[in-house]
């Protein structure tokens, strides 16, 4: 497994690459988010690309585990504030259209009867946060990090985070990545038990399909039910949190604050908040 599209030149227009990747080795699967040049943030094709790529891998008897990776120098970067720098400036983002993208592909994941690993080669922010914590199984490399930067535009966690980062760390440093928006190296987040493994750079890769290998040679059933117990117990609720993120989303994406900070991004400039 390569975790970075090395054999893609940087010229090819990205049209023409395929938004997901999906490779096999045994019974472990990779699906690969292939979309480098904009650090594999959200569109409709890498949607579109992850949801498929799933259900076949869940239907798949001959997939016993499946790795969740990234292209490039980034896991996921969460949405693509570029591509609706426009609609956002005039208070007419569509967040409902963004998370019933999202909110799908984190279910199928969780619900997934087979061990999924996330495998964070590099940045995971926003919604790549979200994505990264939904795998039963978290792993990163050293220079990787994740970062909720959604204060940072006046929005709030969404895509799962709001449930998944307190459940494995609890509610303090819940509120601290939330709030304060600040970076968390992999190995901090390993030692806050964020994350399951902080690799060095270049064995990340090969411990990877090591982890992989052992799962997909595991007694795949007894996975599926211990994860079913995992996810009675931690996420019981995950339905009802997708849909309170939701409707505070809706809400932020008219205020004058989101408006600013998506300005201010765009801008490359700090946001200047009013509270409003």
């Amino acid at each position: 497994m390569s975790l970075v599209a090395d054999d893609i030149p940087a010229e090819r227009p990205p049209g023409l690459r395929p938004p997901v990747n999906v490779s096999r080795d045994g019974a472990a699967t990779t699906i690969q988010i292939n979309r480098p040049e904009r650090m594999n943030a959200w569109s409709d094709e890498v949607a579109e690309g992850l949801a498929a790529a799933l259900e076949e891998a869940a239907a798949d008897d001959g997939v016993r585990a499946v790795i969740l990776a990234g292209a490039g120098r980034a896991f996921c970067s969460g949405a693509d504030l570029k591509a609706n720098a426009d609609a956002a400036q005039a208070g007419a983002l569509d967040t409902d259209a963004a998370l019933r993208a999202y909110n799908p592909i984190i279910t199928a994941i969780r619900e997934m009867p087979k061990p999924v690993i996330t495998a964070v080669n590099g940045a995971a922010a926003g919604a790549g946060v979200s994505l990264a914590l939904a795998g039963d199984i978290v792993v990163a490399a050293e220079s990787a990090y994740f970062l909720l930067a959604f204060t940072r535009i006046g929005l709030v966690p969404d895509a799962g985070a709001s449930l998944f980062v307190p459940a494995r760390v609890g509610f303090a440093r819940a509120a601290e990545m939330a709030m304060l928006a600040d970076k968390v190296p992999a190995a901090q987040a390993a030692e806050w038990g964020l994350i399951n493994f902080a690799w060095p750079d270049d064995e990340f890769a090969a411990k990877t399909d090591e982890l992989a290998q052992r799962l997909a040679q595991g007694p795949t059933r007894a996975y599926a039910g211990a994860k079913r117990e995992l996810n009675t117990w931690m996420y019981g609720q995950l339905a009802q949190q997708l849909e309170l993120e939701m409707d505070i989303q809706r809400e932020l994406a008219k205020s004058p604050d989101f408006i600013e900070g998506v300005t201010a991004f765009n801008e490359k400039r700090s946001a200047k908040f009013t509270g409003n």
